[in-house]
């Protein structure tokens, strides 16, 4: 299984890119969003990578951070949600955004992708609202970005890039990410602060997780 691909970008084309690895032209596709944000013909660029097999179709699709591509699996896995509905989700609203959508149970902010009904949309809301706080949770760790100019490598050496382990439980490290987490929802600094200190008196060994969890029900709207 191919998790990331350095090299040089043979072409750029509406839906994807080719992207040229020692000596072979790989095809990745890539949302609107990702298109944009790469160099041109010529330039370098890596990209985390999620391969579809099917008896009659190999499709390679790129992702600039692990965060993106974690939505995408998550997504894809959501009955009616296939590769290419993901990627005009993750086009039209960015990582951060599919997950301040589905934390918030916001269905209005995923129809807004080309072709999702609001049927489909409130079925992401539902199956993965529960999940969105251990993706939220990588976010807050930085979601391993990848840069640009990151030296090439041969696809024999690319190799699946794993999230860092959670923080320890009752830590600090939870605690701030957890924060950073809800500032990407868009809440306050002191709305976020008072949320996990809330979330943290009432469990003191909670993972980064558990404590996101707990705190957007400690922010969600009363009555």
């Amino acid at each position: 299984m191919i998790g990331r691909l350095s090299g040089r970008i043979g072409y750029v084309g509406s839906d994807h890119i080719l992207l040229e690895v020692g000596g072979v032209g790989y095809v990745v596709h890539v949302s609107d969003r990702t298109r944009a944000s790469l160099p041109g013909p010529g330039g370098v660029a890596s990209l985390y990578t999620d391969m579809l097999v099917r008896e009659d179709l190999l499709q390679l699709f790129g992702f600039p951070t692990l965060l993106e591509k974690e939505w995408h699996r998550l997504l894809t896995s959501v009955q009616g949600i296939g590769a290419k509905a993901s990627l005009a989700i993750l086009g039209t609203l960015g990582a951060d955004g599919v997950g301040r959508a589905i934390a918030l149970g916001d269905a209005t902010a995923i129809r807004a992708a080309p072709g999702v009904g609001p049927k489909i949309a409130q079925r992401v809301i539902n199956e993965l609202k529960e999940k969105a706080p251990a993706v939220m949770a990588l976010g807050a760790r930085g979601g391993a970005v990848l840069a640009a100019d990151d030296p090439p490598h041969p696809p024999s050496a690319a190799a699946a890039q794993l999230p860092q382990p959670h923080a320890p439980p009752g830590t600090g490290a939870a605690q701030a990410e957890a924060m950073s987490a809800l500032s990407n929802l868009g809440y306050a600094p002191s709305e976020a602060a008072r949320a996990v200190a809330e979330a943290s008196g009432a469990q003191a060994d909670a993972t980064t997780e558990t404590l996101i969890r707990a705190a957007l029900r400690v922010l969600a709207p009363k009555g």
